[in-house]
């Protein structure tokens, strides 16, 4: 074969490859959590439902696997506008049964890997496994798709996988770690240290022009719902507040999460008032009570995310959508030359609670 046509062929992989994944892209869509006692255990020690036996993956935090146990999470083609997926089972086969957690069988969470974005939505399964939901992307560039839910007699799972959007991406510095935070005319402070390799208490309370708000809404099955992200490989930590419905509703929530390591996280509160679900976002450190702190600790430097307050209707603002400067690779990751650009603001995330 001679060197001209050795090089069209290298070319049209590329296509192909490039193609497939624009393909992905255009197809994901909203997410949700799920709830039993297991399922929270699992997620409060930052277990991907993985247990003492299960020696490859028992240390790990959710969502950096794409296939764990035999359990896989497989995007697929999808009219634009609509994110699908299937999980397919240890035999190789759709898995159609699911443990109901937290009032849903599968709760789908979707984030910026620069932590620009993030939405949290409940997809519907039809009778042959796929799960189909209105897309959640905000826009251009990588996002990771996180799967949480538990099959019919299999373990609590969260898998992930990326999912790249072309276009332009911006990436902007995360904002720096603050116990407070605004979000459609409501305050929610945060009291507590986060401290890596041990179980962290931290109280979110939440109040609306100066007044404590003590009438907060069950959502999935709480007062309080709670995502946290790691910066860089983006590791799952998935919590529920003490207590249950009927033991206060506000103005103040608390959590027991497990960080496993040092760094900086971003957290997502969904909480539920007047009929309404809003998501209020922190930065924060973990780092040992002997380091120096957050304000002295690892930094915020490349992952994103809105300081401001998101739509309460769940869809993405166009001021959130990042651009990305490098080109991505086939696998969702952008190139090495994407460099975060320095930018005192911060676009605004969409959000979705369905």
């Amino acid at each position: 074969m001679n060197t001209a046509t050795k090089l069209s062929g290298f070319a049209l992989g590329l296509a192909a490859v490039f193609g497939a994944a624009y393909g992905v892209g255009q197809v994901v869509g909203p997410v949700t959590p799920a709830a039993d006692t297991r399922h929270d255990a699992d997620h409060a020690s930052g277990a991907t439902g993985a247990d003492a036996g299960d020696a490859p993956t028992a240390h790990l935090p959710g969502g950096l696997l794409v296939s764990d146990r035999g359990y896989t999470l497989a995007p697929l083609a999808a009219p634009a506008g609509e994110f699908a997926f299937r999980i397919t089972g240890p035999d190789g086969r759709p898995v159609t049964r699911y443990e109901v957690a937290h009032d849903k069988p599968m709760h789908l969470v979707v984030a910026r890997r620069d932590l620009s974005g993030f939405r949290h939505v409940h997809p519907e399964a039809g009778p042959d496994g796929t799960w189909r939901v209105a897309s959640p992307l905000a826009g251009p560039g990588v996002w990771r798709a996180f799967a949480d839910f538990t099959p019919t007699g299999g373990p609590a799972l969260t898998l992930g996988v990326d999912v790249t959007v072309p276009g332009a991406l911006d990436a902007r510095p995360l904002p720096p770690p603050a116990t407070a935070t605004t979000v459609d005319g409501y305050t929610v402070t945060l009291d507590g240290t986060a401290e890596p390799g041990r179980a962290s208490r931290l109280t979110l309370t939440v109040s609306r022009d100066g007044t404590p708000v003590t009438d907060l809404q069950p959502y999935l099955g709480a007062y309080g719902h709670l995502v946290a992200l790691r910066q860089g490989d983006l590791a799952y930590l998935h919590v529920h507040p003490a207590g249950a419905p009927g033991d206060g509703a506000g103005p103040a929530v608390s959590f027991s999460a497990e960080f496993p390591s040092a760094g900086v996280y971003r957290l997502y509160l969904d909480f539920r008032h007047g009929d309404a679900v809003r998501t209020a976002e922190f930065t924060v450190v973990a780092d040992t009570p002997a380091g120096p702190g957050a304000s002295g600790g690892p930094t915020a430097t490349g992952a994103p995310t809105a300081s401001s307050a998101p739509a309460t209707t769940g869809e993405p603002r166009a001021t959130g959508a990042p651009t990305l400067t490098g080109t991505p690779t086939a696998t969702g990751t952008p190139a090495a030359t994407s460099t975060p650009t320095a930018d005192a603001g911060h676009g605004v995330p969409g959000h979705g609670h369905d």
